[in-house]
C-alpha cells in the first residue's frame, strides 16, 4: 500500500561535479538547500546581498554580483518566494530592502506571470553572458506567506509557478526547474514537516529536499565524494569532553590521517581551507 505520493524529479539532463563553483540567489529556501552544498564543500555563493524574496530583486542581485566577482559560477539555483515588489514612489524603481524608510515612501505592487517571466529571462541571460555554458536552476520556496492571507498566498506561488515554467519551456538548453514546492506540499503535506510556526519547512525537511536534489542532480564522483568526506567531517565536528586523554588523541591523528588522504585524492578538496 501507498501512503504517500512520491513526487518525481526529472533528470536536468547535467550532473554537478564536486567542488563546482555555485550561486543561490533568492528566498530562505535559497539559504537551505544552498547551506547543504557548503557543507559538502562545493564552492557556493548564497544571496551576497541578502535574502531576495522575488524576480526583479534577484536581477539586481545578479547583476551586481557578476561586477563585483572573479569566481563565475558553472550553476546557479533561483528560488522565487513571491511576486509582491515594493516600488519606490518617487522614482517608480522596484527596491530589494526599504533600508527601514518610512512605509508612505513605497507602493506594493504585484507582478503579473508576463512580468515574472521577463524578470526571470533577465537573470538567466546576464548569467549566459558572463558564464558561457552555465545551467540554471528554477525553484519556487515552498514557506507561505500568511501576511498576504493563504488565498493571497497561494495566488503569488501559482504566479511564479507559470513564470517560471515559461522560462523552462523558453530556454530547455539552459533552465530547468527542481520542484521543492511540490515535494513540500504535495508529498510532505504533514504539519510534522514544518517549523512551529506552521509555514517554515523543519530542518529534516530541508535535509530530505538536499536527498531528493542530489539523487538527480549530483555526479557520481560527487556521491562518492560525499560519503567519504562525511565520516571526516563529522570527526571534525567531534567536541570531545577530556580532549588531553590519549584516547582522544589517537582519535585525532586518525582523523588527520583520513583528511590527508581524501586532500591527496580530490586535488580541488586539497586546496579549500576545511574551515569554509
Amino acid at each position: 500500500m501507498q501512503f504517500r505520493t512520491i513526487v518525481d524529479v526529472p533528470s536536468p539532463g547535467f550532473q554537478i561535479p564536486p567542488f563546482a563553483p555555485m550561486l543561490f540567489v533568492g528566498s530562505c529556501f535559497a539559504q537551505n538547500i544552498g547551506a547543504w552544498f557548503v557543507k559538502e564543500k562545493f564552492q557556493a555563493t548564497i544571496n551576497p546581498y541578502g535574502v531576495m524574496y522575488n524576480p526583479a530583486s534577484i536581477v539586481h542581485t545578479i547583476r551586481r554580483w557578476l561586477e563585483e566577482t572573479d569566481t563565475l559560477p558553472q550553476y546557479a539555483f533561483l528560488t522565487l518566494g513571491t511576486n509582491h515588489v515594493y516600488v519606490l514612489r518617487e522614482t517608480g524603481e522596484i527596491v530589494d530592502n526599504c533600508q527601514k524608510r518610512p512605509q508612505r515612501l513605497f507602493e506594493e505592487r504585484v507582478l503579473t506571470v508576463e512580468e515574472c517571466a521577463g524578470w526571470l529571462c533577465q537573470a538567466v541571460a546576464l548569467l549566459t553572458e558572463r558564464c558561457p555554458g552555465i545551467r540554471v536552476v528554477l525553484t519556487v520556496s515552498p514557506i507561505r506567506y500568511a501576511k498576504y492571507g493563504f488565498h493571497g498566498s497561494a495566488l503569488s506561488k501559482s504566479t511564479l509557478l507559470l513564470a517560471a515554467d515559461e522560462v523552462v519551456r523558453k530556454m530547455p538548453e539552459v533552465v530547468t526547474y527542481f520542484p521543492a514546492y511540490e515535494i513540500v506540499c504535495d508529498e510532505l503535506r504533514d504539519y510534522r514537516f514544518y517549523q512551529p510556526d506552521m509555514l517554515h519547512p523543519s530542518e529534516q525537511t530541508a535535509e530530505y529536499l538536499w536527498q531528493r536534489l542530489s539523487e538527480v542532480y549530483l555526479s557520481s564522483e560527487a556521491k562518492t565524494f560525499i560519503e567519504e568526506w562525511r565520516p571526516i567531517r563529522e570527526a571534525l565536528a567531534h567536541r570531545p569532553f577530556h580532549p588531553e586523554s590519549d584516547a582522544y588523541k589517537a582519535f585525532k591523528e586518525r582523523t588527520e590521517q583520513q583528511l590527508a588522504l581524501l586532500q591527496k585524492k580530490y586535488p580541488p578538496f586539497g586546496r579549500l581551507e576545511i574551515g569554509d
